[in-house]
């Protein structure tokens, strides 16, 4: 059988870039059978943009401040994009919604990673309110991306335990270590074309189906 072709990326960001670091190095260690052929962000000083250098990757900035409208921001995105024959998009740390213009040009080809288990916590302070919540389980999400905030169907999670004295920085970077898996491990599996929307649901077409059925109860069960 005939392996599926490498898929072409394109990855947005606005800071660190360390999920754009996780995806290039599963790249570089055989995980990933990906491309990465441009990465944008719309701040000019990311961090991310850097990352993307160092391997030779093709970089843009693409500054939203400069657009009079959202629809006028995401045509220079998708503009960029389609140019370099972009497949799948990933936004890696990317702290804006697109419009109907992106959504609609790249349907269920959108993913993004959050860090909370969605539905639970959407926005920009997943740890913060997990752990205000008083919530015994956090982690973070890959999904695909729909109109709305955090709302798309889910691809795959990861649970991290809250801990006693958690803050929301040591939480956050006990996420951020998984995001760093599941994100690479999701783009994988569009690339391998296990992926299959409906409706709300992703499935997972598996060969031989191995379902976690692990439980993960905090605090431990004696």
């Amino acid at each position: 059988m005939a392996e599926n072709p490498t898929v072409k990326l394109g990855v947005l960001i606005s800071g660190a870039g360390t999920n754009l670091q996780a995806i290039i190095d599963a790249i570089l260690h055989g995980d990933l059978k990906a491309e990465i052929r441009l990465v944008i962000s719309n701040q000019a000083d990311a961090q991310g943009l850097e990352r993307a250098r160092r391997h030779g990757i093709e970089t843009m900035v693409i500054d939203h401040r400069k657009f009079a409208s959202r629809e006028d921001f995401d045509r220079a995105i998708l503009a960029a994009l389609l140019d370099r024959s972009v497949e799948l998009v990933a936004l890696a740390g990317f702290m804006r919604l697109f419009s109907p213009v992106m959504l609609e040009a790249f349907p269920g080809r959108i993913m993004n990673i959050h860090n909370s288990l969605l539905p639970s916590f959407p926005g920009i302070h997943g740890p913060k309110d997990a752990i205000e919540y008083g919530v015994k389980i956090a982690g973070c999400t890959v999904f695909f991306v729909t109109a709305g905030v955090d709302v798309g169907p889910v691809i795959v999670q990861a649970a991290v335990p809250v801990l006693h004295g958690d803050d929301e920085q040591r939480l956050a970077a006990r996420i951020l270590l998984q995001e760093h898996r599941i994100f690479p491990h999701a783009i994988a599996l569009f690339q391998q074309g296990r992926l299959e929307i409906q409706g709300r649901r992703v499935i997972i077409k598996v060969d031989s189906p191995k379902p976690n059925s692990s439980p993960l109860v905090n605090p431990p069960v004696d």
